[in-house]
């Protein structure tokens, strides 16, 4: 399989599997091989289902060949960031902690998945427990476009596959920005949709009150048929909502004439200069197709840097107090450090960073009323050589400008803006108001038709007969 059929969309994909012109069975092959080649310089997995996903891929290859048909879906290899249970396939975290854990079954998610007819292909790597820290057993998941630096966290694995055009793509979680900043420096596609859209039920949690689940992938059009599938209310999972169109047909039906687009301030003055040129460019191309573009204030977000420890690290401690007693010395060390970091939080603090956190969303429902969507940067750098610590000053830094968003709940996709410092990715991250995931994405997409960027094969991966 060439770099072309392995880059294509999922919908192109399935057109090519309908037709006759290309298997399943062919597919699988054909990543299995690329990830083969790849793996030991990305480390994006942690399993491989080798055997279960071509087993997979021949019967849905029957499927097809009898006439039946689940949808978009249907053979489209994805991966899974290893925090998500799959029954009977080990779910690790990427920590000694779980490192022979075995689910009985599956997540809400991955059975939507199974249901729609999507082909696991494994478990993606990630940092520890998805809370900021590399476990030295599992190793860091590195950049497609440079080997030699982190593909970002905490869904790195899985950004790294579906950059690499090892899957189509992958489900990751966020708590802080775990998927919108390591699809940043991937340049790939990451949408966190609006809190309790996706059901969290089989997902281990790092966050209760901050937790998303959503799709990682190379296109508008690929995050929004995934979005579709997975999301929806769950009744054994308490906080999921439904009455969201998410229906993936009609994408283009938004123009960006006359939109009201807010560009946040205070956001802080640690751009570097690259990542702010093209953010500068992706907002005057918003206002040279029509756009109604003005500068946004939310007077409480310069606060949400002290905002998100206070509101994570007691969520995330308790989880975790068990293990903290009686297994600590299996933790990497820092993120043992922030977890007990979590346990001496006075509660009084966790108290008044909820208090915060109500203000600042009573500020972004006023803000929604004057604009339709949100714009800044998803980061204010490339990818770095390592993944910074979640509670270290780059750490928050880092989820400056995606943590917001978590905090309120609102739905939030980052798509690439083209190349900054050292010729690597940058990302713009477009945000709207509760349950206005579709718009998000229509936005996103209209941006994605002005033809910034396109999907190509990241330099690092690339085979030794392609032109560099």
């Amino acid at each position: 399989m060439s770099d072309d059929l392995g880059f294509l969309g999922i919908r192109e994909l399935g057109r090519l599997y309908r037709s006759g012109k290309v298997s399943p069975v062919e597919v699988v092959e054909a990543l299995l091989g690329r990830i083969e080649r790849h793996e030991p310089k990305l480390n994006a997995w942690i399993t491989v289902l080798r055997e279960e996903a071509l087993t997979e891929a021949r019967r849905i290859e029957r499927d097809f060949q009898s006439g039946w048909d689940l949808g978009p879906l249907h053979g489209i290899p994805v991966g899974l960031k290893d925090n998500i249970d799959t029954a009977g396939i080990r779910t690790t975290c990427a920590s000694r902690i779980l490192a022979e854990n075995v689910p009985s079954r599956d997540a809400t998610v991955v059975k939507k998945l199974r249901e729609a007819g999507a082909i696991i292909l494994g478990k993606n790597n990630l940092l520890e427990f998805a809370y900021g820290i590399v476990h030295p057993d599992y190793g860091q998941s590195n950049n497609p476009w440079d080997p030699g630096r982190t593909a970002g966290g905490s869904s790195s694995g899985g950004t790294a596959s579906v950059a690499a055009g090892q899957v189509y793509a992958a489900i990751g979680t966020d708590t802080g920005g775990s998927i919108r900043i390591p699809a940043s420096y991937c340049s790939i596609v990451g949408m966190k949709p609006t809190y309790g859209l996706v059901s969290r039920r089989g997902v281990f949690p790092l966050s209760w009150s901050l937790d998303h689940v959503g799709p990682l992938a190379r296109t508008v059009e690929d995050a929004a048929v995934v979005l579709s599938v997975i999301a929806g209310r769950d009744p054994a999972e308490p906080t999921t909502i439904d009455g969201v169109d998410l229906h993936p047909e009609g994408l283009d039906d938004v123009s960006l004439q006359g939109l009201r687009v807010g560009v946040m301030q205070h956001t802080g003055d640690d751009l570097r200069p690259g990542v702010r040129k093209r953010f500068e460019e992706a907002v005057e191309l918003f206002t040279k197709e029509g756009a109604a573009v003005s500068d946004v204030t939310i007077p409480t977000l310069p606060y949400c840097d002290q905002l998100l420890m206070p509101l994570i690290a007691p969520e995330a401690t308790s989880i975790h107090e068990p293990w903290l007693r009686t297994r600590p010395e299996d933790y990497a060390p820092m993120t043992r450090t922030q977890l007990e970091l979590g346990a001496m939080l006075p509660a009084v603090d966790f108290v008044r960073a909820q208090r915060v956190r109500r203000r600042l969303i009573a500020e972004f429902q006023e803000v929604f009323k004057e604009v339709d969507v949100l714009l800044n940067p998803t980061v204010a750098w490339v990818a770095p050589k390592e993944d910074p610590a979640v509670a270290g000053d780059e750490g928050v830094v880092e989820a400056r400008r995606t943590s917001p968003h978590n905090i309120t709940g609102v739905p939030a996709v980052t798509v690439p803006c083209g190349f900054a410092e050292d010729d690597l990715p940058a990302g713009l991250q477009i945000a709207g108001p509760w349950r206005a995931d579709r718009l998000v994405l229509q936005v996103a997409r209209a941006y994605e038709r002005l033809g910034v960027w396109k999907v190509q094969v990241p330099r690092g991966v690339r085979e030794q007969t392609q032109p560099a």
